[in-house]
């Protein structure tokens, strides 16, 4: 939180936070909840292009549409309009080996269903 503190807030007030997932197609081996022109009222902090297994990144808009991306594998964030940067509010620690098996599925299966909840 202390890295993207008024993303990290923001996302906590959307929780908990279900939606589907599609397979990405511009950013490796990611998978990506589109949200047009939603705006949750945050700027770029902390933000990257190169994500790792595990992290998750919200893109607040500009040169391409804002999102949510969750890196299940090799990333470079980016969009038809080119290589973005993306705020890194989290990394998910444990359950790793799930990542792989969860992007395929959304690659060869279609949309598949997420839940973002804090952990009990």
């Amino acid at each position: 939180m202390d890295r993207a503190p008024e993303t990290c807030r923001a996302i906590l007030n959307l929780l908990p936070y279900r939606q589907h997932v599609i397979h990405s197609r511009w950013s490796g081996e990611a998978v990506w909840i589109p949200l047009a022109d939603f705006d949750l009222g945050v700027g770029l902090e902390n933000h990257t292009s190169h994500a790792s297994r595990g992290d998750m990144l919200f893109y607040p808009g500009g040169i391409s549409e804002t999102e949510f991306l969750f890196v299940y594998g090799s990333s470079i964030f980016a969009s038809k309009m080119g290589q973005l940067a993306g705020n890194h509010f989290f990394t998910m620690t444990d359950g790793h080996e799930l990542l792989e098996e969860f992007g395929k599925k959304a690659l060869w299966e279609g949309a598949q269903p997420i839940e973002i909840r804090l952990s009990r």
